[in-house]
């Protein structure tokens, strides 16, 4: 027995008539008629009585019927749940963020954009630093990260490069580069303004990151900064500064938080730092809802006027770095 007699049994019992079914089937009668046959010989039962007319179904014809119909129904039904899960239309995705990549203007409306088009898509987000999404994801445990600078690169995973945006010096409100102003408008903060302060980081050991590429640049410059705290995530970073222990570099997008105990200010052309944000996958698992999203945010990156380029990162390449007016920016890698 197989679904296709239980088919062609239920248009038989449907039209009563062996000629109409095999029209509506769109066969010739004869062989609907053996494949009937055929099913009533393997359950032992006769399942039609023939007459001059058509036929009618037996009481093993009616009970078959009952079973035959859930059965089919429950069979497209989950035909049609397993294509929309291939096409990307339903299924779960676990996602997880940094808080800094969180902050970003495009993360929100993302999230925002992929629920209206995608309503079968059910979203389990997370928060963890950029390290521990990286391996999250290579390992399995996270479908998608977003996160700035990966501070991995573990084979098979894709890092697509959505927006960029300026790093700021984070000073506590009363901080003298925070009261300094030129023409009334406040003054870009130099690295070599930072020589002797006590910096705040962001950083998991042994992983590049803010770390790395800001004090990278800041040797590049002959400045020798007095780290007092490396922390594991941008909001405890943000923390410290609003307390008064030190000052830090973080992303633009990190712009209001504490806003009351932390001034914000540019950093100088010389000093400039890019500060992108990335989402994470492994390419072989790019399918599915996996693949709906990556396209989908790729698409809104492209088409959003705060990202002037995007990017795509494999295992083997280096960070990137872009260049603006002619400028190059460095780049910055917060972990979280």
């Amino acid at each position: 027995m197989d679904l296709r007699q239980l088919r062609y049994f239920l248009a038989v019992a449907k039209t009563g008539h062996m000629t109409r079914a095999a029209e509506a089937l769109g066969m010739a009668q004869p062989p609907l008629s053996q494949q009937i046959k055929g099913l009533e010989t393997q359950i032992g039962l006769p399942l039609f009585k023939r007459h001059a007319k058509g036929v009618t179904l037996t009481e093993a014809g009616r009970t078959l019927q009952a079973d035959a119909t859930r059965l089919l129904h429950d069979f497209d039904a989950l035909q049609s749940r397993m294509q929309l899960l291939a096409e990307g239309k339903t299924g779960r995705l676990d996602i997880a963020f940094t808080s800094s990549a969180a902050a970003h203007e495009f993360t929100p409306y993302a999230l925002r954009e992929c629920r209206a088009r995608h309503p079968g898509l059910v979203l389990d987000i997370g928060e963890a630093n950029a390290a521990e999404i990286t391996e999250a994801v290579a390992q399995g445990r996270l479908h998608c990260g977003l996160l700035r600078v990966p501070v991995d690169h573990p084979p098979g995973l894709v890092f697509d490069t959505l927006q960029h945006e300026p790093a700021m010096v984070a000073l506590p409100i009363d901080h003298p580069l925070a009261l300094r102003q030129r023409r009334g408008q406040p003054t870009p903060v130099r690295l070599a303004d930072l020589q002797d302060e006590p910096l705040i980081l962001v950083r998991r050991t042994g992983a590049p990151g803010l770390y790395a590429n800001l004090l990278a640049l800041c040797v590049a410059q002959g400045v020798q900064p007095r780290v007092v705290a490396e922390v594991p995530r941008m909001l405890t970073n943000l923390n410290l500064v609003a307390a008064g222990t030190g000052v830090s570099v973080v992303p633009s997008s990190m712009l209001g938080v504490h806003r009351h105990a932390i001034a914000y200010r540019p950093l100088d052309v010389g000093s400039q730092l890019d500060v992108p944000l990335t989402l994470a996958y492994r390419a072989e698992d790019n399918v599915g809802a996996t693949a709906t999203f990556t396209r989908l945010l790729n698409a809104l990156a492209s088409h959003s006027p705060t990202a002037p380029a995007t990017g795509r990162s494999h295992p083997t390449e280096p960070p990137l770095t872009r260049s603006k007016n002619g400028q190059k920016l460095h780049t910055l890698a917060p972990p979280g």
